[in-house]
């Protein structure tokens, strides 16, 4: 059983445990709409740093929304990825934490049978910050009743790692 010396396995969502099916390049338009929409202009930056921004402007729900409609319609298009299938055997608790909405890893655990098998979700929107900040990572490993330091983060990308660092919480690079 992989894992062994650790009490709870915390995964990153998209890329990871399911790819979900999302034109980001659609998102973004839809993002930087709300964003014009507020007669604020959006040009040159990114998704992400529009959403880190979105607060600062009163625009959080709505660029949150935004993007969660496009997620959680990639959710139910995802395709379920070979880490996945350890979850079921998994003989400790578990936990998603991601940069994906909530609902969206919600919507993908449900598509691929894999929310018996998951005891939190942790998205962008069930805390404050988000990865690579260490608190939706701490509010994970917490929902499963394990110190942190004998918990492992297993995610697919350095905002995860750096995630991970910051949080005490030993790392896996997904295969």
């Amino acid at each position: 059983m992989p894992y062994e010396e650790y009490d709870a396995v915390v995964y990153d969502l998209d890329g990871t445990l399911v790819d979900l099916v999302v034109d980001w390049g659609a998102v973004a338009a839809d993002v930087e709409t709300v964003y014009e929409d507020a007669s604020v202009d959006p040009a040159g930056r990114s998704l992400w740093d529009l959403l880190a921004e979105a607060r600062d402007h009163g625009l959080f729900d709505d660029v949150n929304a935004a993007i969660a409609a496009h997620e959680c319609e990639g959710a139910r298009r995802s395709r379920r990825l070979p880490l996945a299938d350890e979850l079921s055997s998994l003989d400790r608790p578990a936990a998603v934490c991601s940069l994906n909405c909530a609902e969206a890893c919600t919507v993908a655990l449900a598509e691929h049978g894999l929310s018996e098998f998951v005891e939190a979700v942790v998205g962008r929107d069930t805390v404050e910050t988000w990865k690579p900040d260490p608190e939706s990572l701490l509010a994970a490993v917490e929902a499963t009743g394990v110190d942190p330091s004998r918990a492992v983060f297993v995610g697919d990308s350095e905002r995860d790692a750096r995630a991970a660092e910051r949080a005490g919480v030993d790392f896996v690079y997904v295969d």
